[in-house]
């Protein structure tokens, strides 16, 4: 299916929800596999949670976009939010199922700060990418490099030789919406649109 770029970036959205206070989410479009040919109109796919994952959902819910949700099951923390479109609200028990079907489906990523789960998604992305086992082009935004600077110091690991310094450059820091919008459109036009 042909993407438009005017209409593909229709439903982002910048959302602010009162318990993130100054957080702008900036909100992934993604599409399903072609052979699905159920959705081949960009949507957005998030953990399917509360907090920035709901803001995502809501955002897309609100420009009436088609959205996914890839819920964990969790004895005390993770439930759906209402933002998800219903068909497409999944739940997995296994947190390597959930990150094969993150990875697959994605056209790009925005990490926003977060616990362990986040960590080791972002960690699984970065490592599949660097060992060339995922070879598709993957844009990744980390947004919020206060956190990310202060919880992982990417170039102290490349420093020490435990990656290398290219490493750091598989992902892109950004603090401001904006920039991490034109970063993302910059990359999907070179690699993700149908020409």
């Amino acid at each position: 299916a042909r993407i438009d770029r005017a209409s593909s970036w229709a439903v982002f959205r910048y959302i602010q929800l009162p318990k993130l206070k100054n957080v702008l989410l900036i909100a992934v479009m993604l599409r399903f596999m072609d052979s699905f040919m159920i959705y081949t109109e960009p949507f957005v796919l998030t953990g399917g949670g509360p907090g920035i994952m709901e803001a995502a959902n809501r955002g897309a819910s609100e420009a009436a976009g088609i959205n996914a949700g890839l819920n964990i099951s969790l004895p005390l923390e993770q439930a759906d939010n209402p933002y998800i479109t219903r068909e497409l609200n999944f739940e997995f028990h296994y947190f390597f199922m959930r990150k094969y079907w993150f990875l697959y489906l994605a056209k790009a990523m925005v990490i926003m700060p977060g616990g362990f789960g986040t960590l080791d998604e972002l960690m699984e992305a970065l490592t599949l990418i660097q060992t060339q086992k995922m070879v598709k082009p993957m844009p990744i935004v980390l947004y919020g490099g206060d956190y990310w600077d202060k919880v992982i110091d990417f170039e102290m690991m490349a420093k020490y030789g435990l990656i290398d310094a290219a490493d750091v450059d598989l992902f892109h820091r950004s603090d401001s919406v904006e920039e991490a919008f034109e970063f993302i459109t910059a990359e999907l036009g070179k690699y993700a649109l149908d020409r």
